[in-house]
């Protein structure tokens, strides 16, 4: 009886990961780009063989700068993805499953992570955008990442290493800027997306792509308005009580009211 017991649990396992990796590929091709044609450059840190050796230096290069941005932004840097940088469209979809952006953070149940790059990624701020996202899945674990961080906030949280479209100033000022663009593409607010249309991957990322922008602005707007009341240092301590099991919202609200005069 153990053994039946004991072979339908492993099956079941099996028959799950088998799932996983069908429902998405791109999880087993990121698993294995070691027995790739894909060139090591060290243990986490994989480019394509199409790739030239000043492409690898000029990669190492900015991926250093992304990881002294997510440690001065986060007081410490705890993730250690893999780095895979493509060098055409078919590589960077087969990778990311998506032949769209500049780069794609990737993290699993099981802990590991990856940033997938094409070449126009190669710099410091889509890398630091990713590696903040990497940050916070490797903080928080995948479950909670996935089924309790709303997608405004871990995009807007990236925003703030990433520097494509408000310069790097404090908060309040990115929020005023951030309110800029927001105000720009909507075509002077004549279109607003509240936060709950964007809390999840689906809701953030449907429609065209002036839609998504938008997203994009608003979180942006929403974490700098945030953090210039709530202060830099609530950051890790967001993070520690989700870990603790408390609720987003809820301790997202009550580190903003403890700063308010």
């Amino acid at each position: 009886m153990l053994k039946r017991y004991l072979f339908w649990i492993i099956g079941g396992l099996a028959a799950g990961l088998i799932s996983y990796f069908v429902l998405f590929p791109q999880v087993w091709y990121c698993q294995w780009v070691g027995f790739s044609d894909f060139k090591a450059l060290n243990t986490h840190f994989y480019v394509s063989p199409k790739s030239s050796p000043k492409h690898h230096q000029y990669a190492q290069k900015v991926v250093a700068e992304a990881e002294k941005r997510i440690q001065s932004f986060w007081g410490s840097r705890q993730g250690k993805p893999t780095i895979i940088v493509c060098y055409d469209p078919h590589e960077y979809a087969k990778y990311c499953h998506s032949d769209e952006g500049a780069g794609c953070s990737i993290g699993t149940p099981w802990g590991a992570s990856y940033v997938v790059l094409n070449l126009d990624g190669i710099n410091t701020d889509v890398i630091a955008h990713e590696m903040c996202h990497d940050e916070l899945f490797t903080r928080l674990g995948w479950w909670k990442t996935t089924q309790q961080i709303p997608q405004w906030f871990n995009e807007g949280l990236a925003l703030m290493v990433d520097y494509r479209f408000v310069e790097n100033k404090p908060p309040a000022q990115r929020y005023i800027d951030y309110k800029d663009e927001c105000d720009y593409i909507s075509s002077g607010g004549q279109v607003t997306l509240a936060l709950t249309e964007i809390s999840s991957m689906r809701g953030f990322f449907t429609g065209p792509e002036g839609r998504v922008m938008l997203a994009y602005m608003t979180s942006g707007m929403e974490v700098s308005r945030w953090l210039a009341a709530a202060g830099q240092p609530a950051i890790p301590v967001l993070v520690k009580h989700l870990r603790e099991g408390r609720d987003f919202q809820d301790v997202y609200q009550q580190l903003e009211a403890k700063k308010q005069p």
